[in-house]
């Protein structure tokens, strides 16, 4: 008998110290990868809004530099159109210089001319010209030459007129040329000016460009490299998650084990105890399941402390989840509470090692500090009730490696 409870208490030992550290340094690495996952993922996440900021940034520029460079075109065939303007103004000008110093010429010696003939009938006087027309063989005659000496007068007269119109025409042109080619000039000017700002923007929203798409090429770099990393770490996490699966298991495989010992050797005593005693069943009472722990007032109500905790709890493990899976996971708590494996309490079995990364990661400690959710806590309530819906003592996060009862986004086993 004594050998019998040795192996007995060796096996406990087994199951309550080895397989727990076990499952304790797994869940450790579980939890640092998953804290390793959260801050990639939230660097990816600012990578990826710095890609896409810069890349509306680079799609705005290159729209800005189109704009400028259609503008900048506009402008110099503007400036080309302005510049053979002016050319045209100056050639027309130039033509116009020489045209007026023509008349010009020309009104000097057709006034030169007037001099000649006036001063020739000055110096004939009066009688000259008499002598003129007397020298007339008839009145016809006479008449003529009377109408010669008045027309060469008018002509004179008409002739100069005529060049100083001319002279002032060429003039007023050649003025209107010259206010013409100045204000193509400024114009010309302007356009310059325009063209080589728009030169400079467009040479500064080109760099500006540049520099912001190789920014988003390290931006894009960057998203890719966390992207990279966070696929391995969730391989890894997935390989970890199995691995606990797989320690959950054979613990659990112990622990029926053990149970199932418990029991058999509970029967054999009890069948010696009737042999010996005629029948007597005095202990009867005790033949209960050997997992209740001797804490079988451990599934009533509870109290408030044990209510928050595990509405706590259930809200970091199954928050989005439906009710029947909020009461799944306070069902798999209290199935610890009751059985001879693990603590004895609600406190002891969310508390302890490596069981509930929520805890170790200070999620659950925030959610029982703001109080849970209704649901949370009325499914809490429920449980500590007594409605254990499932009779399960592990629960994972679904990733179809783990063989056992789903519901929504958790596998209970």
């Amino acid at each position: 008998m004594k050998r019998t409870w040795m192996a007995r208490l060796a096996g406990f030992l087994i199951v309550c110290m080895v397989f727990p550290m076990a499952a304790y340094a797994t869940q450790e690495k579980i939890d640092k990868v998953h804290d390793e996952i959260e801050d990639l993922q939230q660097h990816k996440q600012e990578a990826q809004q710095k890609a896409e900021s810069l890349s509306e940034e680079a799609g705005g520029l290159e729209g800005d530099l189109a704009a400028f460079n259609d503008k900048l075109a506009k402008v110099t065939e503007e400036l080309n159109v302005t510049e053979q303007q002016l050319d045209g103004t100056r050639k027309s000008l130039k033509e116009t210089g020489k045209a007026l110093k023509e008349a010009q010429k020309v009104e000097k010696g057709q006034y030169e001319a007037m001099k000649k003939r006036i001063r020739f009938l000055y110096e004939m006087g009066g009688d000259g010209i008499l002598e003129v027309l007397l020298s007339a063989e008839s009145f016809a005659d006479f008449l003529n030459k009377a109408e010669y000496v008045v027309n060469i007068q008018e002509y004179d007269r008409h002739m100069l007129d005529q060049y100083r119109e001319t002279k002032e025409l060429i003039a007023g042109q050649k003025q209107e040329l010259a206010e013409q080619e100045a204000s193509l000039a400024e114009l010309k000017g302007q356009q310059e000016a325009k063209q080589q700002e728009l030169a400079e923007l467009v040479s500064d929203t080109s760099e500006h460009l540049n520099a912001a798409k190789k920014q988003l090429a390290v931006a894009q770099a960057d998203v890719a490299g966390f992207a990279a990393k966070l696929e391995k770490q969730k391989a890894y996490e997935e390989q970890l998650e199995a691995q606990k699966a797989a320690e959950d298991a054979k613990r659990l495989e112990e622990i029926k084990r053990q149970e199932e010992e418990v029991k058999r050797q509970k029967e054999r005593e009890a069948h010696k105890q009737s042999n010996g005693s005629g029948g007597n069943n005095g202990n009867s009472a005790n033949s209960g399941s050997s997992g209740n722990n001797g804490n079988s007032g451990s599934n009533g109500s509870g109290n408030a402390s044990d209510l928050a905790m595990l509405a706590a709890l259930i809200q970091c493990e199954a928050g989005g989840e439906s009710y029947e899976g909020k009461l799944a996971v306070g069902s798999v708590v209290m199935n610890r509470v009751s059985s001879s494996h693990f603590p004895n309490t609600v406190a002891g079995v969310i508390y302890q090692a490596g069981q509930f990364s929520p805890v170790a990661s200070g999620r659950f400690a925030s959610v029982l500090a703001a109080g849970a959710e209704a649901s949370c806590t009325q499914a809490a309530g429920e449980v500590l009730g007594g409605r254990v819906t499932i009779g399960c003592l592990y629960f994972r996060s679904n990733n179809g490696s783990i063989s056992g009862t789903v519901i929504g986004g958790n596998v209970f086993y």
